[in-house]
């Protein structure tokens, strides 16, 4: 660990969690109006999505996002110091027999979920109760928050890996019995993914955990970590999903992938002030597939 990042923990962990959350939403409230080209993302996203809402409405949610990933930022230096112990003071897991169940089939597991709650405090909860995982990611541009979040990550045993040319490790990680968690809701290149529907809009996505699924055999959960009224956080390990193997592999592929989103946009749709809006979701469009084909 670097001096800046001593430094950092130190700072974190002075100021106590409640007036770094209080902190953290403010300045989220101030960089909603100050950025008027994230906040006419968010808006846009949202109006797309949820066609029969109010603007009001529309409006409540884009903040309640903004502030929902500010308290992931304020609550994630906290996540070092979690263990057995203190684990049930922030969440709480539903499910886990259904990764249990999957993890002996000796094929390895694919969890897979979204930018959605607090996945890293999920992420951190499932490795203590159980065992460590492989986290699929981009690497950030900021070479100190990576540093940062990679370190926090190791804490708890987890291994952070690049997602770029992933794949032949993931399947190797995956013979051997890992663990592999993806992230699979966020805009993708034409050449790196296939378009499927999501919130009835084309948007291109990754077709890497459909691809992992059907080459290895390996069980494919949906795991989501939503923020509770009281601050707190549920870990929710949905069943095994149902994977398609027609013997038409482009098709199978596809209908996985839609299958996988579907199942993202349902839970999304139950707390929308959780999901990360400004994100550009739907950058990439249709029209350049059909240029490159």
């Amino acid at each position: 660990m670097n001096m800046n990042m001593k430094i950092a923990k130190i700072i974190f962990r002075i100021i106590p969690l409640p007036a770094r959350r209080a902190l953290a939403v403010g300045l989220a409230k101030l960089f909603y109006y100050l950025s008027l080209k994230h906040r006419l993302i968010a808006v846009h996203n949202l109006t797309r999505s949820f066609p029969e809402k109010s603007l009001n409405e529309i409006l409540r949610i884009a903040k309640a996002s903004y502030a929902s990933f500010a308290l992931i930022l304020a609550e994630f230096s906290d996540i070092y110091y979690l263990n057995k112990d203190n684990l049930h003071k922030w969440i709480h897991i539903k499910g886990l027999n259904n990764y249990t169940e999957a993890c002996q089939k000796g094929k390895g597991v694919l969890l897979f979920s979204a930018h959605f709650g607090n996945w890293e405090i999920g992420n951190a909860a499932l490795a203590i109760t159980t065992k460590p995982f492989i986290f699929v990611y981009r690497i950030l541009d900021s070479p100190f928050l990576e540093e940062a979040i990679t370190y926090v990550r190791a804490s708890y045993g987890n291994t952070s890996l690049d997602k770029e040319n992933a794949m032949r490790p993931m399947m190797r990680h995956l013979k051997n019995g890992t663990t592999i968690n993806l992230l699979i809701d966020q805009n993708v290149a034409v050449y790196d993914g296939i378009f499927i529907n999501f919130f009835n809009r084309p948007a291109c996505t990754t077709s890497g955990l459909a691809l992992l699924a059907l080459h290895t055999g390996a069980p494919v959960l949906p795991v989501f970590t939503t923020r509770l009224p009281d601050g707190k956080y549920v870990l929710e390990i949905f069943p095994e999903v149902d994977i398609i193997h027609s013997g038409d592999r482009n098709a199978d592929v596809l209908s996985n992938t839609q299958h996988f989103t579907k199942i993202i946009e349902d839970h999304v749709r139950k707390y929308p002030e959780q999901w990360f809006w400004v994100h550009q979701r739907w950058k990439t469009k249709l029209c350049q597939a059909r240029r490159n084909s």
